[in-house]
């Protein structure tokens, strides 16, 4: 794309994202910055956007409303649109070079190869469902002016192709010839040819003139070959391989799910040559660092909860009755991200191993009471000089656990309270913030449930195994009637 296309498609999207009554301010960029951090082409545009406050919005308008209703605006044929924060696309281009969510990167020996394998997954990724945009890089649609020295014929008009490289760097890139001072202000003066001069190969060849030694000025057109010739417009190397980027948005859809579903669409569509091979890379190398990781944390944070359990009952039958609010945490943290239309992510996964603890809290409480109550219960009955019966233990379990619903019900209504005006918040780092919190409100609903229903059946059936009722307890001690009688 030249620069002035380049320029006139930046006005124009800025224009049309400027006409929404919820934008303050759009300033967009094409091309690179002046510093190397930055390796852009000419045809990506960063647009800032600066919105009002949401007070000053229509009524029903989101982020994500607004996001897509833009993206609609911004249709125009051969670009797509990828919609991110802006300090998180630098960071995303700096650490991994892909400013999307999703990122294929195409190694392979040759050029032209990676061009052919790239268009092919692009023109696949189109038909994964959820698939925003995906634009793959051109790295052989780069349009150049090829000047070819004819050495006979600068020998002829004596000159030199010193000389010649000279009046094209004067013609078409220009001179600096002086420097403007304007208060701190200084502005370098540049000379260089009219646009209509070098505007195009055919007015370079005749317009542009070569000054000859102690001659006339000739055309450079007769002195050197302009022709238009094709070529990358920019090669990109990692690892010593070129390498090619395809940049995928997606929507409404996990990374990890999404990714999974194309994998399965290029094994089945995309042929891949031998020398050329495919790395996934932006977010999901994110998440597939934080997987590796979480594989070895949430292990180690099961066996230290039922280490500290065991440590503090001291015996197996406790420790796992208290694990299983665990599961049934999960089950409620599943519910609720389904209800909030959450997918998964690090921040979930950190959400449920935060609520693991909680519920294992909630599960030791209820024992707790169930302990004590089971041991008035048989220091009642040794006072009474009888045996301990079924009766007794369900009359301990009604005590431990119906009597005493009122403090366990503050411990999880005082969680539960800390975390709801997460769900409601609005600002920096809120998303991720109720990302974490979601897991572990549904969890502790689902698990408030266990310890109130669940846990006390268990324990009755645990404790009241092979231990007789009262019935029969009275029946053993009754002695038997003689053969006589």
């Amino acid at each position: 794309m030249s620069v002035t296309k380049a320029v006139e498609l930046l006005q124009t999207s800025d224009r049309i994202i400027k006409s929404f009554p919820e934008v303050a301010s759009v300033f967009g960029k094409a091309g690179r910055a002046a510093t190397a951090t930055d390796p852009a082409p000419v045809e990506m545009f960063e647009t800032i956007i600066n919105l009002k406050p949401e007070d000053q919005w229509r009524p029903g308008v989101t982020v994500d409303t607004l996001i897509g209703e833009m993206d609609k605006a911004l249709r125009f044929p051969g670009i797509s649109n990828a919609w991110t924060m802006p300090i998180k696309a630098r960071i995303d281009m700096l650490s991994t070079g892909i400013r999307t969510p999703i990122g294929v990167k195409v190694y392979g020996p040759d050029l032209a190869g990676i061009d052919r394998l790239s268009r092919e997954i692009e023109a696949d990724l189109h038909q994964v469902p959820g698939t925003s945009s995906a634009y793959a890089e051109r790295v052989q649609n780069g349009y150049y002016l090829e000047i070819t020295p004819d050495r006979p014929a600068l020998a002829r008009y004596g000159l030199t192709v010193g000389d010649l490289q000279e009046t094209i760097a004067t013609a078409r890139g220009g001179e600096t010839v002086t420097t403007t001072v304007e208060g701190r202000e200084r502005y370098t003066v540049n000379v260089r040819y009219l646009r209509g001069l070098r505007n195009d190969p055919q007015a370079i060849a005749s317009q542009v003139l070569v000054q000859s030694m102690g001659g006339p000025a000739v055309p450079l057109g007769q002195v050197a070959l302009v022709q238009p010739t094709q070529g990358p417009p920019m090669i990109r190397t990692e690892n010593a391989q070129l390498v090619n980027y395809i940049y995928v948005d997606m929507h409404d859809r996990d990374i990890g799910g999404y990714v999974a579903d194309v994998q399965r669409a290029l094994a089945q569509k995309v042929q891949i040559p031998p020398g050329y091979r495919l790395e996934w890379s932006g977010q999901f190398e994110y998440l597939e660092r934080a997987k590796a990781k979480l594989a070895i944390v949430v292990p180690i944070t099961l066996v230290i909860i039922f280490v500290l359990l065991y440590l503090n009952f001291g015996r197996l039958t406790e420790t796992l009755i208290v694990m299983l609010s665990v599961p049934f945490a999960l089950v409620g943290g599943v519910w609720l991200m389904a209800w909030m239309q959450f997918n998964m992510s690090v921040a979930v996964a950190v959400g449920f191993i935060a609520l693991a603890g909680v519920a294992a809290e909630t599960g030791v409480v209820m024992l707790i009471y169930l302990d004590h109550a089971l041991t008035e219960r048989r220091a009642r009955c040794a006072d009474q000089s009888r045996a301990f019966t079924r009766e007794d233990l369900r009359a301990a379990i009604m005590e431990g656990a119906v009597e005493r619903v009122r403090p366990k019900m503050m411990t999880v209504t005082a969680i539960i309270a800390g975390l709801l005006p997460i769900l409601w918040s609005h600002g920096t780092g809120s998303e991720l913030m109720q990302r974490i919190a979601v897991p572990m409100i549904g969890g502790m609903v689902s698990s408030t449930v266990l310890t109130l229903l669940v846990i006390p059946a268990i324990y009755a059936t645990v404790r009241g195994w092979r231990r007789p009722s009262a019935a029969a307890e009275t029946t053993r001690e009754q002695p038997a009637p003689s053969l006589a009688e």
